[in-house]
């Protein structure tokens, strides 16, 4: 079983309000491991809203990602991707 982990600058406007944290935790739910999301060194459980919600995570906060399972990489790409994306889809 592989571990990834990466450092990603939240960049909507909105920050990780409750639409992106729903999806981040559709695409951890996902996972055949652990998802967990850390802001200033406190790990949360990346498969619930609430603890990602609980982040506070605005607009240019620095979010630490680490996923372990056997498609670890995939799905690192898959959470940055939207962690980074610059606006919430219509």
């Amino acid at each position: 079983m592989s571990e990834v982990e990466g450092r990603f600058v939240v960049a909507s406007e909105l920050g990780l309000h409750a639409r992106p944290a729903g999806e981040f935790v559709r695409i951890a739910s996902g996972v055949d491991g652990d998802v967990e999301i850390s802001r200033g060194g406190e790990w949360m459980n990346g498969k619930s809203v609430l603890s990602i919600l609980s982040l506070a995570a605005s607009q240019g906060t620095e979010v630490h990602i680490r996923v372990s399972g056997p498609d670890a990489e995939a799905v690192l790409t898959a959470l940055a991707a939207l962690v980074e994306r610059p606006h919430d889809p219509a």
